[in-house]
């Protein structure tokens, strides 16, 4: 069995970690300044995450340059894969990222809009660069939509058919993030996960509502998710990522142990 990841996120606003709870907005003064994301980068890089995200979260030319020096720095500093995604509208969008020192590049409104955007960045940069993100919310018994503009419009489209679409057109990962439970830390949405995880022949990343460390495994265990993201947790310094990876290992989780973390 191929090792579960655990993935810190960090949601960048001019420049800075922002962290807010269901989607909660700058311009509503919803969010808290949580630190400077290289800086943080570096902490969770030295605690073992296998992987980083960044968010970036400001709608502006500014916005848009601050997050490319993140990402240079960051690069050139920490050793962990890094995924970029927020305002990533065009092949040459992810380009940038790309070029800047990103992996991988994470897509979600712009591909609503524009589906042909993932076949033409699986085919320009490979599967594997592509990360398709779903904000998810259960509108009925059984039925999660997609959302977009933050979890704010409704799209009408259901949220399994959309992975499973995306990933026809090439993405290499989905990204799910339940709007219901985001920064609730009450737990992840464990059916959604699963059936959108059983639906699809790529790895599915959990996102939103990480509490506790058995919340981490649950997701994984019984929402069959390949990775785990998580934000306030490591933010607030509620737990490392070594905390999380060795209560993975002993429910029984395949997980990477960086060396004299055990």
């Amino acid at each position: 069995m191929l090792a579960k990841r655990v993935i810190p996120c960090l949601d960048v606003h001019d420049g800075k970690v922002t962290r807010g709870v269901q989607f909660g907005r700058a311009e509503a003064g919803q969010l808290r300044n949580v630190g400077d994301p290289v800086e943080l980068a570096l902490q969770y890089n030295e605690q073992g995450a296998d992987e980083m995200v960044f968010f970036d979260i400001t709608a502006s030319a500014h916005g848009r340059a601050s997050m490319v020096d993140v990402i240079q720095r960051a690069a050139d500093q920490c050793f962990m894969p890094l995924t970029v995604g927020g305002g990533i509208r065009t092949v040459e969008d992810m380009h940038t990222m790309l070029k800047a020192g990103a992996d991988k590049t994470s897509i979600n409104s712009s591909a609503i809009a524009n589906p042909d955007l993932i076949r033409a960045g699986a085919e320009k940069f490979g599967s594997q660069c592509i990360v398709v993100s779903i904000d998810a919310k259960r509108t009925a018994p059984g039925r999660w939509e997609v959302f977009v503009q933050g979890g704010r419009k409704a799209t009408g489209m259901e949220a399994i058919d959309w992975a499973v679409r995306a990933v026809e057109l090439g993405a290499g990962e989905i990204v799910l993030n339940s709007i219901d439970a985001d920064g609730t830390k009450a737990g992840f949405d464990l059916e959604i996960t699963r059936r959108i995880s059983e639906s699809v022949n790529v790895p599915v990343v959990a996102s939103g509502g990480a509490g506790t460390l058995e919340h981490m495994a649950e997701v994984l265990l019984e929402g069959k998710a390949d990775a785990v993201l998580a934000a306030s947790i490591f933010h607030f310094k509620e737990y490392t990522v070594g905390d999380v990876k060795r209560h993975l290992a002993s429910r029984g989780i395949p997980v990477r142990m960086p060396v004299g973390t055990l």
